[in-house]
């Protein structure tokens, strides 16, 4: 595709810490290396909540080093929330001024800054991508009712989402065949995230071993110790920190403790967030001490050497739209357990790359999900040769998360919604 002037809009941006945020920045940082003219539109100021002053300041316009520049239409007013009172009169004049070829927005199932963007775009005439990052499940009928109002189904966009388990829930508010629905993925640097290699590997990681082997090389695995879990999100109800450690309570019962009194699972959650609080409190309440640690907030450049003592990813979460965390996880190396109605399943394959567990998409409940979830753990760490299969597979064959297939996919929307501006 030729050079083009794009604009990002999106309610959330770095230094915040999310899903939305992370992919955002990749995208439009590989966007400007591969020579466009890169532009975001935040609400997030530079010092977002819980990681400097609240909110941030206003309104400048900054390029970061061999990326797009990022304008933070954020203020003080807000304490941090990434919304601006004037959003929609600053938006217009944003986009007026950088006069783009493409419009890029970035939603989320609460996204007023995003919708903004779009409605404004929309108002300008310009080109208009929108790409959904989450699972619409429980809002569909509101959302379908709002977009008929405001004449969304009619307008001249281009639609997309992380995952088509994503998309078919965007195709239903619109009304739209499913396949008007493009997949724009979450892309990683594969590479960055790969286990090192082991004394007696190619250079790919640890040898793989036969499916029904029981060993992988420098990896120690159930019954010499602990089925490792790891879980890695923001500590936010939506994301299901308070029933992940129910699961792992549920699994560790089953599994029980060594002669030594030493338990057979472990997991570490990674991450902060506004349920942390609840989060050890369901720890302690249950005398999970020993069986689950609290890590806190790492840097994703130090999530990598973490996981390398791990077995196990668990993804709790039942409105997870990709999955970027379990994407990173299962680069990494480790096997990933996940509900199997959710985005999730785009890369991983149940038996392959990890366990697919019935949920929702199958008509179970929130407590039959998750006795699925605890009794995937307990088959990982009780048959034998299951998780050395895993393992070994996932160290040896990377991913399909190439940053190539993103761009290609991104400007496939954009061809598509630049000519549906042309009509």
């Amino acid at each position: 595709m030729s050079r083009l002037r794009v604009v990002h809009v999106s309610d959330c941006y770095p230094p915040r810490v999310g899903g939305i945020e992370t992919q955002v920045h990749d995208l439009a940082v590989r966007q400007a290396r591969a020579g466009h003219d890169v532009h975001v539109l935040t609400a997030t100021g530079a010092a977002a909540a819980g990681v400097g002053h609240p909110g941030g300041s206003g309104h400048g316009a900054a390029a970061e080093p061999g990326g797009p520049t990022v304008h933070r239409l954020a203020t003080p007013l807000t304490f941090g929330v990434p919304v601006h009172p004037l959003e929609g009169l600053l938006l217009r004049r944003a986009l007026r001024e950088l006069r783009p070829d493409i419009v890029h927005v970035h939603a989320g199932v609460v996204s007023p800054f995003a919708h903004a963007g779009a409605r404004a775009a929309r108002r300008l005439g310009l080109p208009l991508a929108v790409t959904w990052h989450c699972m619409l499940d429980g809002v569909v009928p509101l959302y379908r009712a709002g977009a008929a109002l405001a004449g969304w189904r009619r307008a001249a966009v281009a639609l997309s989402a992380v995952s088509a388990v994503a998309g078919e829930r965007v195709a239903r508010v619109l009304a739209v065949d499913p396949a008007d629905v493009l997949v724009v993925p979450n892309g990683l640097d594969v590479a960055a995230w790969a286990p090192p290699a082991g004394p007696d590997d190619d250079g790919a990681g640890p040898a793989a071993q036969p499916a029904g082997g029981s060993s992988v090389p420098g990896v120690s695995l159930p019954p010499a110790g602990p089925l490792r879990v790891v879980a890695t999100q923001r500590l936010a109800p939506r994301k299901r920190p308070v029933p992940l450690v129910r699961v792992i309570a549920a699994a560790h019962e089953r599994l029980g403790r060594d002669a030594a009194g030493r338990p057979r699972l472990h997991l570490t959650l990674v991450g902060s967030g506004p349920a942390e609080r609840a989060v050890r409190a369901e720890v302690a309440r249950r005398g999970l001490g020993d069986v689950v640690e609290v890590a806190g907030r790492l840097p994703r450049a130090a999530l990598a050497g973490r996981y390398r003592g791990e077995h196990v990813f668990l993804a709790p979460a039942r409105l997870e739209a990709f999955g970027i965390a379990a994407l990173e996880a299962r680069a990494a190396g480790l096997a990933v357990v996940a509900g199997r109605g959710t985005g999730v399943s785009e890369f991983v394959r149940d038996g392959v790359d990890g366990l697919l567990t019935p949920d929702r998409a199958d008509g179970l409940d929130d407590g039959a999900a998750d006795a699925a979830l605890a009794a995937a753990l307990v088959r990982l760490a009780r048959e034998d040769g299951l998780l050395a299969g895993l393992l070994a597979h996932n160290r040896r064959v990377a991913p399909a998360a190439d940053w190539a297939d993103v761009l290609a996919a991104a400007d496939a929307l954009y061809a598509r919604a630049r000519a549906r501006a042309r009509r």
